[in-house]
């Protein structure tokens, strides 16, 4: 896929992978446009990087989704790639029984039910472009789980499957549907603090240098770092794997 001269929604973009991405689109001549829950870092985004266009949306919230695509529709029409990216990490231990549980209802919200519907409006103004795109931000713990994370490896999990099913349904479209695998991420803000650094997990700016890479060249899923081989272990050594990684 040319990713040049495209008008791009991330969502997430002020931090982490989003932020990532959206520097390295600029880059290459795109137009992006980023959104986000939190007014600060969308300002502090926007000082890193002026050529942007911010907007604040909770995508975890049916109104403001529609508010979003509504201001998409009628500012930015010529938008042809959506980046769902937006996500939240928490622990959630179920032998408290619904303590933690009651605390991370947010997290299927952003990280599955935003992506779905995201997809679901924006795909008729997307199959209107030439070339157009969805890129889904799963995880390699969507394909092995590691346990303290419960909710949000199985909500990856779900992105996944949703991922294969909405592209095989827009297979005789325009639309191209990506999936970009990242192990864990030591520099985003996914649980609200930088994580520590581990012999699993890579920067932000290498999963954007990937992820543009695998776009451009049409790999429609793209695993990133030690996310290789927990994809292709989840299809052949499954148990092993997940033994090792929650030890």
């Amino acid at each position: 896929m040319d990713l040049k001269n495209n008008t791009i929604l991330i969502t997430g973009g002020a931090t982490g992978i989003g932020f990532a991405l959206a520097e390295s689109l600029l880059k290459l001549g795109n137009k992006v446009i980023i959104c986000g829950r939190r007014e600060e870092r969308l300002a502090e985004a926007k000082k890193k990087l002026p050529d942007i266009e911010v907007k604040r949306c909770d995508v975890s919230k049916a109104g403001e989704r529609k508010l979003l695509v509504d201001w998409i529709n009628s500012n930015y029409r010529e938008t042809n790639i959506l980046v769902n990216n937006a996500g939240i990490q928490r622990q959630v231990d179920f032998k408290k029984g619904a303590e933690d549980l009651m605390k991370s209802d947010d997290e299927i919200d952003i990280n599955l039910k935003a992506q779905v519907y995201l997809s679901a409006q924006l795909v008729p103004m997307l199959m209107k472009r030439s070339e157009s795109a969805i890129v889904n931000v799963s995880s390699g713990l969507g394909f092995v789980p590691l346990s303290r994370f419960p909710v949000y490896c199985a909500t990856k999990a779900a992105i996944h499957s949703f991922t294969l099913s909405l592209r095989h349904q827009l297979r005789d479209t325009s639309v191209k549907v990506f999936e970009i695998i990242p192990p864990t991420v030591h520099d985003t803000g996914l649980k609200g603090k930088p994580i520590e650094k581990t012999d699993w997990s890579v920067s932000a700016s290498e999963v954007a240098s990937a992820a543009v890479k695998g776009i451009i060249e049409d790999q429609y899923e793209i695993a990133i770092g030690p996310s290789k081989a927990w994809v292709s272990g989840s299809r052949e050594d499954l148990d092993k794997i997940f033994r090792n990684i929650n030890r």
